[in-house]
């Protein structure tokens, strides 16, 4: 499947990278304090939760979303095998990583990302680079929805009858549309900052918060395209974000962080997460 995203999500990246690099540098020079940041309570719904943007200011999804694939097009058939070879690695190390990337809210959701980050993730580690990428999920993942309520397209799981690497979320996944996902561009946004934070890991957090939402194809709940417009919706939401001041600042304040936290030379056990990926 990598062939497959490979052309397209360069252009996402190009433009999603030049777009935040001129919000940037229009945006006032002088920013202001942040506000406290609070991580979330395990289940709590991130429709609940504030992000950095006020309401009603993150980019329509709908400006930049397609409709989904017709039923018997060329790009219908495509997520289709997409869907089929994720079949086929029920059981491997990709599919149990798979299990692990789609935890959102536990205390360890933001340590996916420690291996391409080169450095322990982690409310403890670095609580403001932690609470930064918390604050910023709502932001992402809410701005996929005026697409997903107009389409309410059907997940992977829905018409195949194939299990989940998640069966306790499938009764809550039935009621969410498919497209685009929202997984996706958290994980796709989240690897845009923390390239930006960590600036000499850009390829490998770009291609963690790749992998992170094409784990919910290796899932059985979401098409292709559903993870590849998910990146562009988190690639608009991160040039959107950067006009905010709060969000500028707490960005030095994790970048400052994450020097210190480096400078120890932390040790990292990354075995396991390369082995998953490298059987993909």
């Amino acid at each position: 499947m990598k062939g497959l995203v490979m052309a397209r999500t360069a252009v996402i990246l190009a433009v999603g990278l030049a777009a935040s690099a001129a919000v940037y540098a229009a945006a006032e020079q002088q920013s202001a304090p942040a506000a406290p940041l609070a991580a979330p309570t395990q289940r709590m719904s991130l429709s609940q939760m504030q992000g950095y943007l006020p309401k009603g200011s993150a980019p329509d999804s709908l400006l930049l979303d397609p409709a989904p694939p017709a039923a018997g097009s060329a790009a219908q058939a495509r997520d289709e095998e997409g869907a089929r070879l994720a079949l086929a690695q029920r059981g491997s190390p990709r599919w149990e990583q798979a299990k692990i990337d789609a935890d959102l809210f536990t205390p360890n959701a933001t340590g996916s990302f420690s291996c391409a980050a080169g450095v322990p993730i982690s409310p403890d580690k670095t609580p403001k680079l932690n609470a930064l990428l918390r604050k910023l999920g709502p932001d992402l993942a809410m701005a996929v929805y005026p697409t997903k309520r107009k389409y309410q397209r059907q997940r992977p799981f829905m018409v195949n009858g194939q299990p989940t690497c998640t069966p306790e979320s499938e009764d809550s996944l039935r009621r969410d549309g498919s497209y685009p996902s929202g997984h996706s561009a958290i994980g796709y946004g989240w690897g845009l900052v923390l390239a930006e934070i960590v600036p000499d890991r850009a390829g490998q957090l770009v291609a963690r918060g790749r992998a992170f939402g094409d784990s919910r194809r290796v899932c059985n709940v979401h098409w292709l395209s559903d993870i590849e417009e998910g990146r562009v919706v988190a690639t608009a939401v991160i040039a959107r974000v950067h006009a905010e001041a709060a969000f500028r600042t707490d960005v030095e304040a994790a970048r400052a962080e994450v020097a210190a936290l480096r400078a120890k030379s932390p040790a990292m056990d990354c075995a396991r997460e390369t082995a998953a990926f490298a059987s993909d």
